[in-house]
């Protein structure tokens, strides 16, 4: 019995994955093959999907990018044994996008059978939970804190913090919230988990809930991840049979359970008091802030809201300890970063490495430049509202507080690529249109400002009143970034003022062509 792995990442099912798996199947059996299809998840190198491997004596051999049409030369050329063939990668953890990698959180997806207790067990799955249940709530927190782990959402607080806070916070009952709503353009590592690894999500909040006295999760997930939800909810019913959810885990006293709960599409709904909202039924807008979700999120109760990266790395901290988390990165960025490499780029995927490299490295070096083949412009790093980087910048460090000092956002960790026939006035109106339709409406800042901010950026590309307009457009920036109530109204700021401060000879055709 031979087992080929053929994703079921939603990148490899766009571009053939089943199609290919069935043509495996048939082949193999016309052939007299014995061949058993395994559906793991995708290791992030997109430009090689779909890249399907086959064990051997020697290894697990790739081939990609492979279709449906390669199927037969691939037999031909005996590539169940790791024959040659002008697909042939060898070992994909030899391949350099993958080997110069610090795979952390990242250790087990593409490799695993996602849906295999088995094959989770035996690269080390459970044993963060094993030992958060034996140390209990006040050690798994000082290990967490040890750690230097901050949100990976986007905001970076301090998730050790958070935790201790809801853990020293009285009441009736604790919720842990993950928030899944991945809706940030260029991002797609929430994804790769619920599809390639969900049941790392599953001990990573379950070690959450052991440490603030929860018996209660939900993941709260974008309506446009169905493939990722089936696979979490059948993730959830294998790990209620075998113990790790539900009640006295694992003999433990300890009983948690999780929900997969929905969303309908609202971008908002990423900001955690907005999600709350959604949660408990009702119409997704942000509440005013105090009191935090700490204090009184969820129901009214003591609410951890995390990211499905932070909650993804807890199981490596408590199984290998804070300090070793700690190890990686710099200054206050600590641990691995899951960098979302897309847009305009020859080499895009998932890149998880230390915090320290430089934005320059990591789109010619690891990105390869444009997939375009043209210079590279611009960089927006962060979703749809993150500054735009120009080359001048590009030797800024990949770190919360370097890219804080240069006016921009690591967010989650999406970086989108533009080559230099990007329009960058027509960018700068598009952050403006996005947060005016995205917005919830409940704050004046957010609600007119872009609305007012996306009027006035299309009368400055036409020429119209150029220095009254600027100055309009920079208080409405200034308004909107410190009067909104979160991060939607106070980020759409970022986009625009990037552009007009690193791009403005890209506004300067627009008023010549209206002069003429």
């Amino acid at each position: 019995m031979t087992r080929v792995f053929v994703p079921k990442d939603v990148v490899a099912l766009a571009l053939g994955a089943d199609r290919i798996a069935r043509k495996i199947s048939e082949l193999g059996a016309a052939r007299g093959a014995t061949v058993e299809i395994v559906r793991n998840g995708s290791r992030g190198m997109f430009f090689l999907e779909p890249m399907i491997e086959v064990e051997t004596p020697s290894g697990r051999i790739a081939y990609g990018p492979v279709s449906a049409s390669d199927v037969a030369s691939l037999f031909d050329a005996n590539f169940l044994n790791g024959g040659a063939h002008a697909l042939r990668i060898g070992k994909a953890e030899e391949h350099p996008y993958l080997a110069k990698q610090t795979r952390l959180t990242f250790a087990r997806c593409g490799i695993t059978d996602p849906l295999s207790l088995q094959d989770y067990e035996a690269l080390d799955g459970w044993r963060g939970l094993s030992r958060a249940l034996a140390i209990g709530p006040t050690a798994i927190i000082a290990e967490v804190t040890q750690s230097g782990l901050r949100g990976r959402g986007g905001a970076g607080f301090p998730t050790g913090i958070k935790w201790k806070t809801v853990a020293d916070c009285a009441g009736d009952r604790k919720y842990v919230v993950c928030n899944a709503d991945e809706g940030d353009s260029g991002t797609f590592a929430d994804r790769m988990v619920l599809e390639g690894d969900p049941f790392m999500l599953i001990e990573g909040m379950a070690i959450c809930a052991v440490a603030i006295g929860a018996k209660k999760g939900y993941v709260y997930c974008r309506s446009e991840y169905p493939h990722g939800a089936k696979t979490f909810n059948e993730a959830l019913r294998l790990a209620r049979e075998a113990g790790w959810l539900g009640n006295n885990i694992k003999g433990s006293g300890f009983s948690f359970d999780i929900e997969l709960r929905m969303g309908a599409g609202a971008y908002v709904c990423g900001e955690e008091t907005a999600l709350l909202e959604s949660l408990e039924g009702k119409r997704g807008i942000v509440r005013a802030k105090p009191p935090l979700p700490a204090h009184k999120g969820l129901f009214q109760q003591p609410t951890v809201v995390n990211n499905v990266l932070s909650f993804a790395a807890a199981p490596f901290i408590l199984a290998e300890g804070g300090a070793a988390y700690a190890s990686f990165g710099m200054g206050r960025s600590r641990g691995t970063m899951p960098l979302q490499i897309a847009g305009n780029v020859r080499y895009g995927g998932l890149f998880e490495t230390a915090f320290g490299l430089t934005l320059g490295e990591i789109v010619e070096e690891i990105g390869g430049g444009t997939l375009s083949a043209r210079p590279v412009r611009a960089v927006q790093c962060g979703g749809p509202l993150g500054a735009y980087f120009p080359k001048a910048l590009f030797d800024t460090p990949f770190d919360y507080e370097a890219f804080a000092a240069k006016d921009g956002l690591i967010g989650h960790g999406g970086l989108v690529v533009f080559d230099d026939t990007v329009d960058m006035a027509e960018m700068a109106r598009f952050a403006m249109e996005f947060c005016a339709i995205e917005s919830c409406g409940k704050c004046t800042p957010c609600r007119i400002g872009s609305t007012r901010g996306q009027e006035t950026i299309e009368r400055l590309m036409k020429g119209e009143n150029i220095a009254g307009n600027l100055t309009l457009l920079e208080d409405l920036c200034q308004t909107m970034k410190f009067g909104s109530l979160c991060a939607l109204g106070g980020f759409a700021p970022y986009p625009v003022t990037s552009a007009l401060r690193h791009f403005p000879e890209d506004f300067q055709p627009h008023m010549a062509a209206a002069a003429e």
